[in-house]
C-alpha cells in the first residue's frame, strides 16, 4: 500500500477519535451543575456532581494526548506536501 493513503487514514482515524472524545466529554458535562451546594440535605447531588467531575478528569488526559497527536500528524502531512512541492520544483 502506498504511503499517502496510510498517512491520510492515520490522520482521519486520529481526528475521528478526537471528535468522539469531545462528544463523550460534552455528554458527561451536560448534567453538571454550576452551583455550589452548601446544605447537607443535598449530599446526593454533591455525590452525583463529584462522580461527573471524576469521569471528566479521567477523559481529559486522553483528549489532550489525542489533540497533540492530531496536531503532530497535521504538521507531518503539511511537511510531506511542502517537501513534495519542493521536489517537484527542483526537477
Amino acid at each position: 500500500m502506498a504511503f499517502v493513503p496510510v498517512m491520510w487514514v492515520t490522520w482521519g482515524v486520529l481526528v475521528i477519535l478526537l471528535v468522539a472524545l469531545y462528544v463523550y466529554r460534552s455528554n458527561l458535562t451536560r448534567d453538571e451543575d454550576d452551583q455550589v451546594i452548601l446544605d447537607d440535605s443535598f449530599d446526593h447531588v454533591k455525590n452525583e456532581q463529584a462522580a461527573i467531575v471524576e469521569k471528566v478528569n479521567k477523559v481529559e488526559p486522553l483528549v489532550r494526548i489525542c489533540l497533540w497527536l492530531v496536531g503532530a500528524m497535521t504538521l507531518f502531512v503539511i511537511a510531506y506536501y511542502v517537501r513534495d512541492i519542493f521536489l517537484q520544483l527542483s526537477l
